[in-house]
């Protein structure tokens, strides 16, 4: 239950668990904010971007997994930067 907490959202605010410094990339902003699960560290990130006024957010979760909460940080980011190239503006559709 606690899984589908955290990827359909939750009392926390995705904020109080982002790892790293947020990127830019082609005018959206990745934050990585992986979770510990099962003694690793699960791949999940915030893209977000102002779209008229209101700031848009999409969360995604992977099921790729590390030893530290670092090394999730750098892959969400490069998973962050693929959905974006994948799927710009239609992400937030």
């Amino acid at each position: 239950m606690s899984f589908l907490k955290r990827l359909f959202g939750s009392e926390k605010s995705a904020e109080q668990g982002t790892v790293g410094k947020p990127e830019e990339h082609k005018g959206f902003t990745i934050r990585a904010t992986p979770f510990s699960q099962e003694g690793q560290f699960q791949t999940c990130g915030v893209i977000s971007k102002e779209i008229g006024g209101e700031v848009k957010e999409h969360r995604f979760v992977r099921a790729d997994r590390f030893p530290s909460a670092d090394l999730a940080a750098e892959h969400a980011i490069r998973k962050g930067r693929q959905i974006i190239d994948e799927q710009g503006d239609a992400l937030f559709s």
